[in-house]
């Protein structure tokens, strides 16, 4: 769209921000778009809740545009979780409606002196009072934001929303943003918002997202869309029992977090997997914007339907806490939507503060299985009552305070994901180098070749640093350009995943490993892959969309160039190889006492990672790699 837009909140004014074309060309959209504004403020000395912090919301090139899942976009900022930069990819609609008003970021920097919310309708920035609105959870918000909204003649006004809940309020570290059902989840990004006293944003408009060859463009969506509906994991899998279908292949392969990550298995683990919640509860099926994929159930909660767990919630709040009521993760996955709070952080923190509890380091009353007050104990931790008060700060803090750091499940301060790694190498080193946390996305999602899709080794080393950097820069242009993250299921090609015992998927799994070499041959020189992949749909509709020309390669190039400006920014904060840690029992305890390997081996990868990267040993970028990513 051309524009980004700044909004000073202290003096209630609205610029628009520099972003040159030539700056589009480098860092594209979306989480890099971000990261770029965020390094050219940000000097190291800031903290999350000051005036000097931004939060930053971009969408990406092919928002808008028709492509598949690509209703996404970003939000940026100095996490209060972590101290770091952390970013969270959403979807709802308020990306999409941004564009539509005419814009492809937005910054907020500043505070309000009371509480207020923001309306950007065209080319319109509109402040309002929001003291009736403070105190409302999320869904509540934006159904008076939607009143509030509407049309001389009673009819809504289509937009996008932004919002916070009670937890964002009163700055939980691990609070989020919601827009409609869906959650920019990770970070901490709601408390930032929370501390600005800015309840909501939101975006309407009539301006044409423009295609450059858009009739290449609606040929190349429909050829897209058929092969995403054909393909096992994006046709089948996920629409059949979205994320929640993994539960049953994780318990199989010994990587369903379980008690705290405390083991690989549940075995109860039948009574929360997707099977039963698609056959038993799922009423239908839902999706975001222009999505083929529809990974989103939709389950009954206090008698009216409401968006239904997703893999992360269901295991850690299933197993990660010895529980196997599927009716109650349901409750509180809307509770905690209702009250804007990460369920990932909040489940981890809660299970560490239940095997503290176990270990006599800390007296609190939870135990595993017990779970009858946990409904009131979230209402606790977003309102900073009682114990509440000291959940609300994550794992990281409370073992700094009494103790189990062995124990406390997190990196750089942010929880870990449902995949137990000790199973799953690629996935524990993922976690260890993540520039924003203990995150299974932005840690490459090994995983998916260590048991979720294919079946290579998952306790070997081998190759695993290579394949990690790849899927780290694919995953992260995936973001830039503001689609969903799925879509890269596709990248794998059916007949591999159709036919797990045929003579080539066991020739894939065995060789993969030993193609290291290979792997950061592509990496270290991207351009040889000078061609458009069949079943990587991305890069021709990216050149459709924006005119730019779009390798393969060159699109490996631009999500490297993301990842090191993410961790070039971080320097400033503190990040280096002593930051890239797991917790102890990940590394150092044995997950199978009969099984040697079943711990990573992370001390080995993280070396190779950083040679594949380029990096120093002290896990940073030097100056020439900098200057050949054209950063700085």
């Amino acid at each position: 769209m051309g524009k980004v837009l700044r909004i000073n909140l202290t003096e209630q004014k609205a610029e628009e921000y520099p972003f040159s074309d030539e700056e589009r060309r480098l860092f594209i959209g979306g989480k890099t778009m971000a990261a770029k504004i965020l390094y050219d403020n940000l000097k190291g000395n800031e903290t999350a809740f000051s005036d000097e912090n931004m939060l930053v919301v971009t969408t990406g090139p092919l928002t808008g545009s028709g492509a598949p899942s690509s209703s996404r976009f970003n939000i940026s900022t100095l996490s209060p979780q972590t101290g770091y930069i952390t970013s969270s990819n959403c979807g709802g609609k308020f990306g999409y409606y941004l564009k539509r008003a005419g814009l492809d970021g937005l910054i907020l920097q500043g505070h309000f002196e009371t509480p207020h919310w923001i309306e950007i309708k065209k080319d319109k920035v509109l402040f309002h009072e929001a003291g009736e609105l403070w105190g409302m959870k999320t869904s509540e918000t934006q159904e008076y934001l939607d009143e509030k909204l509407k049309l001389p003649n009673g009819r809504l006004q289509k937009n996008g929303k932004i919002c916070i809940g009670p937890a964002g309020e009163h700055q939980v570290l691990y609070s989020c943003i919601i827009s409609n059902e869906r959650v920019s989840g990770r970070g901490g990004t709601g408390a930032v918002m929370g501390w600005m006293n800015l309840k909501a944003v939101v975006a309407s408009g009539n301006q044409e997202v423009k295609v450059m060859e858009k009739e290449k463009m609606v040929k190349h969506t429909q050829k897209w869309f058929r092969y995403l509906k054909s393909h096992p994991l994006t046709g089948n899998q996920l629409p059949r029992f979205g994320t929640a279908g993994l539960v049953s292949a994780m318990q199989m392969r010994g990587i369903l977090a379980t008690k705290n990550y405390s083991g690989g298995r549940y075995e109860d683990f039948e009574k929360i997997s997707g099977e039963v919640l698609a056959e038993k509860y799922n009423i239908v099926n839902k999706g975001c914007l222009t999505c083929p994929i529809k990974c989103a159930r939709t389950v009954e909660v206090e008698g009216k339907p409401v968006k239904g767990p997703e893999l992360e919630t269901l295991v850690l709040l299933g197993s990660g806490i010895l529980n196997h009521d599927l009716e109650a993760v349901f409750r509180w996955n809307y509770e905690l939507d209702e009250l804007g709070m990460d369920t990932i952080s909040c489940a981890n923190t809660i299970a560490y503060a239940m095997e503290a509890n176990e270990k006599g380091i800390w007296k609190n009353g939870l135990e595993f299985s017990s779970t009858e007050n946990l409904s009131r104990l979230f209402e606790e931790i977003a309102y900073g009552r009682g114990i509440g008060k000291e959940l609300g700060q994550g794992s990281r803090r409370l073992s700094e305070k009494y103790g189990g750091k062995d124990f406390a499940i997190q990196v750089k301060g942010m929880e870990l994901a449902a995949y137990e790694p000790r199973k799953a190498a690629g996935m524990g080193l993922g976690y260890a180098v993540s520039n924003r946390g203990g995150c299974h996305l932005n840690g490459g999602y090994l995983v998916i070749l260590e048991g979720l899709g294919l079946s290579v080794n998952p306790t070997t080393y081998h190759g695993k640093a290579d394949l990690t950097m790849l899927f780290q820069d694919l995953m992260e242009m995936i973001s830039a350009t503001g689609q969903c993250l799925f879509t890269s299921y596709a990248f794998f090609p059916s007949p591999l995943l159709k036919h797990p015992n045929s003579w080539y998927t066991k020739l894939a799994n065995l060789v993969l490993p030993h193609c290291g070499p290979v792997v950061r041959l592509i990496n270290k020189y991207p351009e040889i892959a000078c061609f458009h992949l069949p079943v990587f749909h991305h890069t021709k509709a990216f050149e459709y969309v924006t005119g730019m020309k779009m390798t393969f390669g060159t699109y490996i190039r631009c999500g490297e160039r993301g990842y090191n400006l993410e961790r070039e920014l971080n320097r400033r904060f503190g990040v280096d190889a002593s930051r890239d840690v797991l917790p102890k029992r990940l590394v150092a305890e044995l997950q199978d006492p009969d099984s040697p390997d079943s711990k990573v081996p992370l001390k080995k990868m993280k070396k190779i990672y950083y040679q594949a990267r380029g990096w120093d040993r002290n896990g940073l970028p030097p100056e020439k790699l900098l200057k050949k990513l054209k950063i700085g």
